[in-house]
């Protein structure tokens, strides 16, 4: 079987020298797929292919769907600035569907890296509060496990 590759323009040719018929430029299409570490497998066992425009939809109904803030910090933000986030992280068993992706700001997003939520809000309960007030689409138990862990964050820094 043939191998495909990894990044695949519909406009050009392939590294293969097969040149196929050259769409119009709108109807070009980019095509990425997901890295090994984090490939995801289909019903059929192939790798996932992440498509540029569906990407790009998921980060503006995310963007739309977190009053355009930053769900840690709140700060706002745009088509550029925003990277989308998965609450669970696909290394911890996350999904890439609109339920677990959030935006958030770049430092934001580097400072919870691979954490689960309950762990990052833990050491950080105002980006859980924000998260609350702002992660509008994720799932019920991601958002009722949140306000689990800022309130108990919020209690334990009471008590000390």
């Amino acid at each position: 079987m043939a191998r495909r590759p990894t990044l695949k323009l519909s406009r050009g040719s392939d590294r293969t020298g097969d040149r196929g018929t050259l769409p119009s430029k709108r109807g070009a299409v980019r095509t990425r797929t997901v890295s090994a570490r984090s490939a995801q497998r289909t019903a059929s066992g192939r790798k996932a292919v992440v498509h540029v425009a569906v990407k790009r939809a998921l980060r503006k109904g995310a963007l739309r769907d977190c009053s355009q803030r930053c769900v840690y910090c709140a700060t706002h933000l745009d088509q550029r600035t925003a990277t989308l986030d998965h609450v669970i992280p696909l290394a911890r068993g996350g999904a890439h569907d609109p339920g677990n992706l959030v935006v958030a700001c770049a430092p934001c997003n580097r400072l919870k890296s691979d954490l689960l939520p309950f762990e990052f809000f833990a050491r950080h309960p105002w980006a859980g509060a924000n998260f609350v007030r702002y992660a509008r689409n994720v799932t019920r138990a991601i958002k009722r496990g949140a306000r689990r862990a800022v309130s108990l964050a919020f209690a334990a820094e009471m008590a000390a």
